[in-house]
């Protein structure tokens, strides 16, 4: 039975349950789902190897790697906020949520995305000190000062997402609770609403704006800093070795954004898109970008690269000197 909220006069009709409807009448959608639970699995053992990796090399213990940490983190969080429960809600096809499970869930996985978007962006502050003012680098970029922004970060992440949910819970839904997505979304929910739902769509541009367009110009901003920096670089050897510290994170900033822009801009301009087409380009933007950040980083970047391999070998030193049969062999 439907619960209602009196209060002031009004009435809030909330929901037992939603019912997440995944892609619609597609043949094999199993399959797909089976994917994204692969992909969480090379997820978690990559940002688990990259956060490992961090904590266990002093080396590592500087300000970038605390943003690349916090951004490891936040991959790993925002995968686990999503496709653990809905794959196994979809895949058993058990498609109903509770109310409270939903905005939970909604609060989590928003959160997360949030966090990867703005910590790329501190990223991006790292790299335009790091070129543009070389001699104070260590004394503008410092771990208190990164430590700091990913702090301040986390704070608005969590009050743009915790006023968004709160709007919700504003909302009355007489109607239908079939939320036309793959997860718990914001916007999908707050259209089924009957009363006024104006405020959650002023939300949701505030969290575009603030989401994807603000770090995204800031970013192209500090590029364009760092390319009047390399102009000036008069060597060709110095230029390249400073072009090949961009290059992971141009590379994890192309892959975050270019998904999830297309689907705002073909949303845009064409009259209708396919709410399967929504859900899998949504859903691949989401969780293959946190798959492949860890790669990316251990294979583009010289200091990660370095620094598993002292760890290869230390493991590899602790192990024989542990193991008395390997040690009687090479004795």
């Amino acid at each position: 039975m439907t619960s209602m909220v009196f209060k002031e006069n009004a009435t809030f009709i909330r929901p037992p349950t939603f019912y997440i409807s995944g892609l619609y009448n597609m043949p094999h959608a199993k399959y797909y789902y089976m994917f994204l639970c692969f992909v969480y699995a090379v997820t978690v053992l990559g940002n688990s190897f990259i956060m490992g990796t961090i904590y266990l090399t002093r080396t590592l213990h500087t300000a970038k790697y605390i943003a690349v940490f916090n951004l490891a983190l936040s991959d790993l969080c925002g995968s686990s906020a999503v496709i653990p429960k809905y794959a196994d809600m979809l895949l058993r096809e058990n498609q109903y949520i509770s109310y409270e499970d939903c905005l939970a869930s909604m609060f989590f996985v928003f959160l997360f995305i949030i966090m990867q978007s703005f910590t790329l962006l501190a990223l991006s502050f790292d790299r335009v000190i790091a070129i543009c003012f070389p001699l104070r680098y260590h004394a503008i970029v410092t771990k208190t000062t990164m430590t700091l922004i990913i702090g301040v970060m986390w704070i608005i992440s969590a009050t743009i997402i915790g006023v968004s949910v709160a709007l919700i819970t504003r909302l009355s839904f007489c109607r239908s609770t079939v939320v036309g997505s793959y997860f718990c979304d914001h916007g999908p929910i707050y259209r089924l609403a009957c009363n006024d739902n104006f405020p959650s769509y002023i939300m949701g541009k505030v969290y575009t704006a603030v989401v994807l367009c603000l770090p995204l110009i800031l970013i192209a901003f500090s590029y364009v800093c760092i390319g009047i920096a390399l102009l000036k670089i008069s060597h060709g050897a110095e230029r390249m070795k400073a072009v090949k510290t961009c290059t992971s994170h141009l590379i994890l900033v192309a892959m975050y954004y270019l998904p999830i822009c297309s689907v705002y801009i073909t949303a845009a301009v064409t009259t209708y898109l396919h709410p399967n087409t929504r859900i899998i380009n949504s859903a691949l933007a989401q969780t293959v970008p946190p798959m492949l950040n860890p790669i990316i980083y251990t294979l583009k970047t010289e200091e990660v690269l370095q620094s598993v391999k002292v760890l290869y070998k230390r493991i590899k030193v602790n192990v024989s000197m542990e193991d008395p049969v390997i040690s009687v062999t090479k004795n």
